[in-house]
């Protein structure tokens, strides 16, 4: 089969979804690269290889294609964090399963790429900062309501559990995401080593006395 007859009688919408795709992964190089201001709509074309109309056909401006690789973003969160925090497993289990996952997380230069953008552009962007907050916020939320319920069942005694997993999260991002913000590399501790040590201290402050070596709700 002749391959570039082939494609030029792929079907209208194939065509549209590749060029779509093609300007986000482009804009995704560029933007890392050189910062979203930097970044010119002739440039996306270019580097996306489409045509400037095809470009405008797609994205009317550079914020609908940030806003675009921010929707890939949360997908990319979703995927990585557990759909559902089951409030009948041992609670060390879930924080351990959740805990693998930021840091699994971290582990993809894509997305500590994209953090890094996001502070060095969201001073003369602030549009940039709410939107990425808008983004996390329910992921965050998961966690708050898994400690919500956790402390209303009496295994765990969170006065605030917005704070509470705020603090587990930062936990985390203070020995791999952190360091890697700034040019280093990642802390040598083992990954194993840091779940464990964060799940220790945490439970250490927020597990009530009475539930010590408990750590499960009844589900029914």
């Amino acid at each position: 089969m002749n391959v570039s007859r082939a494609s030029n009688g792929a079907s209208p919408k194939l065509r549209h979804a590749g060029s779509r795709q093609a300007i986000i992964e482009a804009a995704g190089r560029l933007f890392l690269e050189r910062g979203f201001g930097s970044v010119s709509m002739d440039e996306l074309a270019a580097a996306a290889g489409v045509a400037r109309r095809t470009l405008y056909n797609q994205f009317a401006t550079k914020e609908e294609i940030f806003r675009e690789m921010l929707r890939g973003v949360s997908r990319q969160l979703e995927a990585a964090l557990p759909t559902g925090l089951e409030p009948h497993r041992d609670v060390e289990d879930v924080l351990r399963v959740v805990a693998h996952a930021i840091l699994e997380l971290h582990r993809h230069p894509e997305y500590c790429g994209f953090l890094r953008m996001l502070v060095a552009d969201s001073r003369h962007f602030p549009w940039i900062a709410e939107e990425f907050a808008a983004v996390m916020e329910p992921q965050t939320e998961r966690l708050v309501h898994y400690l919500t319920h956790l402390t209303t069942a009496g295994i765990l005694d969170c006065h605030n559990p917005s704070l509470a997993a705020h603090q587990f999260m930062g936990m985390l991002n203070e020995l791999s995401l952190w360091p890697w913000m700034i040019g280093r590399e990642s802390l040598p501790f083992a990954a194993d080593e840091v779940v464990d040590e964060t799940i220790r201290m945490f439970l250490q402050r927020y597990r009530r006395l009475q539930s010590r070596g408990v750590g499960t709700v009844d589900a029914g």
